[in-house]
């Protein structure tokens, strides 16, 4: 059994934007209140997150996550890395260290910017025990799950997706390669990011998303990294069927 938590739906900016009055901004839906996108999978063995996003620490809490047994990363974008510190508080209690995987730029520029938790310092409040990892776009098995790297495009950046079992989970994307799509047949659920209406340089809108379904077609979709042009219930209308926007706090349970 395979649990799936959205820690995060939100765009870079996280919804409400700072200083933004637009009705979806203002709205008290709660639904309408996203941090910045991340999932965590909880399988029998073990607890997955995918991406650290800004808010890390805030969904740890929220979501009483008291355990990160491994991390995988779809891209190096501050929304998605910048949770990489608060990571400190899982290596507690003499925890061994995390391993964290992504593409080769991403490792590298995860070393980089946090680089004293890769050389000796001095500790202070601690910081994050990791091990780096870099997985090419064959399968890999991480703590007893097989995970499917997807190479997809954000703009001209060459990024992850990431499949395991028939779950696929695809945020930051302007284009899947039909050699990617090849991957993405036969899923049960398909979580993709749709930033908005209008179409963007970085990111599907609304039809494009719509046209990978209809090429794909999973049997269910849920719209992630989402911006303030949606209002949750207003949008959630006039989608086809079997395709829902997800929400900070959605779990789903795939057997």
């Amino acid at each position: 059994m395979l649990k799936i938590l959205f820690l995060g739906t939100g765009t870079s900016h996280g919804i409400p934007v700072i200083g933004c009055n637009c009705a979806v901004c203002q709205s008290p839906d709660p639904r309408n209140k996203r941090n910045r996108s991340s999932i965590l999978l909880t399988t029998d063995h073990a607890n997955i997150l995918i991406d650290t996003a800004t808010e890390l620490r805030l969904q740890a809490l929220r979501f009483n996550i008291t355990k990160v047994d491994a991390v995988l990363y779809t891209h190096f974008h501050a929304d998605h890395v910048f949770g990489f510190d608060d990571l400190r508080r899982f290596n507690d209690e003499g925890t061994k260290a995390i391993p964290v995987y992504g593409n080769a730029a991403t490792i590298a520029e995860l070393r980089e910017c946090f680089s004293y938790a890769f050389r000796k310092t001095q500790e202070g409040g601690k910081k994050p025990v990791v091990t780096t990892h870099i997985i090419g776009p064959t399968p890999t098995v991480i703590n007893g799950l097989q995970i499917q790297p997807i190479p997809i495009l954000h703009g001209k950046l060459e990024i992850y997706g990431y499949r395991f079992g028939k779950v696929a989970y695809i945020t930051d994307c302007s284009h899947i390669p039909s050699e990617s799509e090849a991957l993405l047949q036969g899923l049960e659920l398909l979580i993709l990011g749709v930033l908005r209406y209008r179409p963007h340089p970085t990111h599907f809108n609304l039809s494009q998303a719509l046209e990978v379904i209809a090429r794909l077609r999973p049997q269910r979709t849920f719209f992630t990294h989402i911006c303030h042009d949606f209002d949750h219930e207003q949008v959630q209308r006039e989608l086809p069927p079997n395709c829902y926007l997800s929400y900070d706090g959605l779990e789903l349970t795939i057997i």
